[in-house]
């Protein structure tokens, strides 16, 4: 397609960049994820407390983000944010990151999401991690009287990662059509998700009235303990443990790798900067309203959880899908495709949102020289089509790598490690730039930013300490675009 265009266009309004924050934040997440934090921290309480500290940080650095928007509203967002407060090798960490694990992972760990659970209206498929097509390596293991000898481990792929590949391919090509065609998916869909949720919750609360499930679970509500099986049978008990905080700490880490996935992507709107209309004030705007909205759906969602479902069936839903089980003890077995069609709806919805806002973030980069330079042009269409397709490429490598919770602990933590350190920006800023416009001040200056950036440090430290596979690997990656940075300099 000719290259006619040399600049965004600004037709998304304050509604459009709400919806883009609050689709892009609702998948899958809060559909599962609540089933692992229940087993980490074992009690009513605790399990919406962990969602509440994350809807704290979600909403404060949202809101600090609004300043950083303010005085610099153009497409890249968080990257030029990081590049301006401290310098261009920071921002291209952040850009590299980015592409290779927190935008991408994510992609692929939605589609992954979507796939699987089109697989209860596409039965023949058999969108399962049981249906294998290609398997390349593995070990045969003898089977006993129980079981058949079969192959563990080596590389496999799935009919499912190829669905879910299908999926961000498809959205990617929508994607190169402008950012209209993006935006109407986006708003549509995020509409339909947030009626969805709200109808699902409302049923749960009316439905479940009278049942003692609720007075059961809030009980002993504060009682903290891992329902994970410990050594000898039976759960345990994180409060009669000899180091009580380290103990309580690394449980609510562990546990908040899921909320935070699940509240990630919020600050996706500010990658399109160039392409807001007044972006100084809806950017902002946008940020807060998006991440209050979704943060008041989880909370709710989780309190009709616990309103339907003892806390032991929400700890060990079958494959962790919580809402699953919740919407057969609402609906009945009709409950099942409910969820099924709203998870397909808010993933596909949720990958639009991510696909659309990444590529500006590989189109700046290669603006300045950091990214494949013909990354950094725009298509008749003014969107950045060769950005989309390497976008496309690398999340579509990440669906074959792994399940859907493989990625979790990666992104949360190198997600988590940048948020911090974009806060910490507005700082700097302050005296770096203290004369620049500033249309939004980030609220609760300087206390809530640095409330923020402490648990965000905590939480960084206690999920190396807790999963270090996964949040290692991450921070090598981080690691691994120092060089990629001086190679690209040379080359420049």
């Amino acid at each position: 397609m000719a290259e006619t265009t040399t600049q965004f266009k600004p037709t998304l309004r304050l509604l459009d960049g709400t919806m883009i924050v609050a689709g892009s934040m609702i998948g899958s997440g809060i559909f599962i994820v609540s089933a692992d934090i229940a087993r980490n921290v074992g009690s009513a309480g605790w399990l919406i407390l962990v969602w509440l500290i994350t809807g704290f940080m979600t909403i404060t650095a949202a809101v600090s983000y609004g300043e950083l928007s303010g005085m610099y509203p153009k497409a890249g967002g968080q990257y030029v944010y990081l590049k301006e407060a401290y310098n261009p090798l920071t921002g291209f960490l952040y850009g590299w990151s980015f592409f290779a694990v927190i935008q991408t992972g994510t992609i692929a760990a939605v589609g992954v999401a979507f796939s699987k659970f089109a697989g209860y209206f596409f039965h023949p498929l058999e969108l399962t991690d049981d249906n294998i097509i290609f398997r390349l390596g593995g070990k045969l293991v003898a089977g006993d009287s129980a079981s058949v000898a079969h192959i563990e481990g080596g590389f496999k792929i799935y009919i499912a990662q190829l669905v879910s590949i299908g999926l961000i391919i498809f959205l990617s090509y929508v994607n190169t059509l402008g950012v209209r065609t993006g935006k109407a998916i986006q708003t549509s869909f995020t509409v339909v998700k947030l009626v969805s949720l709200f109808g699902l919750i409302a049923f749960g609360f009316l439905v479940a009235t009278g049942k003692g499930v609720w007075h059961d679970n809030w009980a002993d509500a504060w009682h903290m303990q891992s329902l994970a099986p410990a050594p000898g049978g039976g759960g345990h008990d994180l409060l009669g443990t000899p180091i009580l905080g380290v103990a309580m700490l690394g449980a609510i880490a562990a546990a908040m790798v899921g909320s935070i996935f699940s509240s990630d992507a919020w600050n996706n709107v500010t990658f399109i900067a160039g392409e807001i209309r007044n972006p100084k004030r809806n950017i902002g705007l946008s940020l807060f309203l998006g991440t209050l909205i979704v943060t008041f759906i989880y909370v709710l969602a989780n309190l009709m959880y616990l309103k339907v479902l003892p806390m032991g069936n929400i700890a060990f839903a079958p494959q962790d899908r919580v809402a699953v089980a919740a919407a057969n003890g609402i609906f009945g077995h009709i409950g099942t495709y409910v969820i099924a069609v709203m998870i397909m709806i808010s993933t596909f919805g949720c990958n639009n949102g991510l696909i659309l806002a990444g590529a500006r973030v590989y189109y700046t980069m290669a603006q300045d020289g950091l990214f494949f330079r013909k990354a950094g042009s725009l298509n008749a269409n003014a969107v950045p089509s060769r950005a989309l397709w390497a976008q496309c490429i690398v999340a579509s490598i990440l669906c074959l790598s792994g399940k859907y919770g493989d990625l979790l602990d990666m992104i949360s933590f190198v997600a988590v490690l940048f948020y911090a350190l974009t806060v910490l920006g507005i700082f700097i800023l302050r005296k770096k730039v203290p004369g620049l416009e500033r249309p939004y001040k980030a609220f609760g200056y300087p206390v809530l930013p640095a409330i923020y950036i402490l648990l965000a440090v905590i939480f960084c430290i206690a999920l190396i300490i807790q999963k270090p596979g996964y949040a290692g690997w991450g921070l090598a990656i981080v690691l691994a675009g120092i060089p990629l940075y001086y190679i690209a300099v040379g080359r420049k």
